[in-house]
């Protein structure tokens, strides 16, 4: 390791942009995470190269964030939104881009922190160019996903085999959970190295105002009973459950009972069929007069959405972390979440929210209806959510642990490069073109 490039580090997110607005199609929590870690080691003086793929030619090729910090867009494939399931037949292409960017800047990174699957395999292509350590995120095992859909992708086995190999190979894998790790164990391989790190979130921005001053922002009664929903439009994210939940509960004849759906879509785009279907079941309960869908929710306005509410529901079928229950728990609002994944670590059940089975209609009504109905246990609830964020979730303080696990890898002996000359390395990838049965794969152990 040399003076030069010891505090440098490449972000690689290739399909999640951490420049990008968040909420629009395939921007989520990895955009956000990407996004603050970024930020946040370099105001511990780290050189942070964030590199994505760019998808318009309206998107500039570097975004400056901050002195230290920057997106780097590189073209692999054409200019145009590509869904991530097809995206690897690009990434010799982007490791290409990668390495004729460092050429041409003079810069050699010593470290790459990879980002779901398919930045994992081009991290894996780099250790074998130039020699670099690999630290890895998943943000979602394969392995879990497909065992929650119906249709599995062609791609599957190529997923479930790179997630193996990344985690056999890589110098240590982030879980941000010990429910992720337990995954990464049971399911994928009991090989490699797992360090857990938690995902983290702004507890300035978020906690920022209180819940009246935010109601009287956004024109909502004082004493209206509020269930806010924030996320992407996917059957994976359970929208179904919650509204069906808030169909059903008790305080529906009230006349104060609201549901809020934030969250953008694009029509004829996957997010925009979902919204459809959505609002077909809105309108098939009668929910129109309580149902609210204020679409995209920018960072600017996000906490103003959390303050307001009563309660803010994450019913989702997995999460590895979810950060939209930590961004509203440092909103001082209390989460009724689905009990898996990383939801059952953050969320704390009888103190800082409560866990319902995912797709359990029942059991979510319950649970929003017991907070909603004693507004003291509510305000505990929520002050006692924001307490656990703020010892646990800063993003300063996940960078702090991310800074600290860099520096002991860089301390490392560098392992020579398997093979010199890109033309060796990068066989474009193989991908079915066969449309392969809809059934569960075989989980790699």
């Amino acid at each position: 390791m040399n003076a030069t490039t010891e505090k440098r580090i490449a972000l690689i997110s290739v399909h999640g942009d951490p420049a990008i607005e968040i909420g629009k199609e395939e921007a989520g929590g990895q955009n956000v995470y990407v996004r603050q870690v970024g930020e946040a080691l370099a105001r511990l003086g780290w050189q942070v190269d964030m590199f994505t793929r760019k998808v318009s030619a309206e998107q500039e090729t570097i975004v400056q964030h901050s002195e230290n910090c920057r997106t780097i867009r590189f073209q692999a494939g054409s200019l145009e939104f590509v869904p991530r399931d097809n995206l690897f037949e690009y990434l010799p292409e982007f490791i290409d881009k990668f390495l004729q960017f460092q050429r041409e800047n003079g810069i050699t990174y010593e470290l790459v922190h990879t980002n779901y699957w398919l930045s994992s395999w081009v991290g894996m292509q780099l250790k074998k160019i130039q020699g670099c350590k690999q630290v890895h995120t998943y943000h979602s095992l394969g392995a879990v996903k497909y065992n929650t859909i119906e249709t599995i992708p062609v791609i599957a086995s190529k997923r479930l085999a790179v997630e193996k190999q990344v985690l056999e190979t890589a110098e240590t894998i982030v879980a941000t959970s010990p429910q992720e790790k337990q995954h990464m164990r049971s399911l994928v391989s009991t090989k490699g190295n797992i360090d857990i790190i938690p995902c983290g979130t702004d507890i300035q921005q978020f906690g920022s105002i209180d819940r009246q001053a935010a109601r009287a922002k956004l024109g909502i009664e004082p004493d209206a009973k509020v269930v806010l929903y924030v996320g992407r439009f996917d059957p994976r994210k359970g929208i179904e459950t919650v509204v069906r939940a808030v169909g059903a509960s008790k305080l529906r004849e009230s006349q104060k009972l609201q549901l809020i759906i934030g969250g953008g879509s694009t029509p004829g785009n996957s997010d925009g069929i979902e919204r459809d279907r959505i609002e077909g079941i809105i309108n098939e309960l009668g929910m129109n007069d309580i149902t609210t869908l204020p679409g995209r929710l920018c960072q600017k306005v996000l906490p103003t959405y959390y303050a307001a509410a009563d309660v803010c529901v994450v019913p989702s079928h997995y999460e590895p972390f979810g950060l939209v229950a930590i961004e509203a728990m440092a909103s001082g609002t209390p989460v009724v979440a689905s009990d898996v994944g990383g939801l059952q670590f953050t969320v704390v059940p009888e103190e800082t929210g409560l866990l319902a089975p995912p797709q359990d209609v029942p059991a979510f009504t319950d649970a929003i209806d017991r907070i909603l109905m004693n507004q003291e246990w509510r305000d505990e609830l929520g002050k006692a959510a924001r307490e656990r964020v703020i010892g646990k979730f800063s993003w300063d303080g996940v960078a702090s642990q991310l800074s600290e696990l860099y520096t002991q890898l860089l301390e490392q002996p560098v392992t020579p490069p398997v093979v010199q000359t890109l033309k060796q390395t990068l066989v474009k990838p193989t991908v079915k073109t066969a449309v392969e049965p809809t059934k569960q794969p075989a989980l790699l152990s």
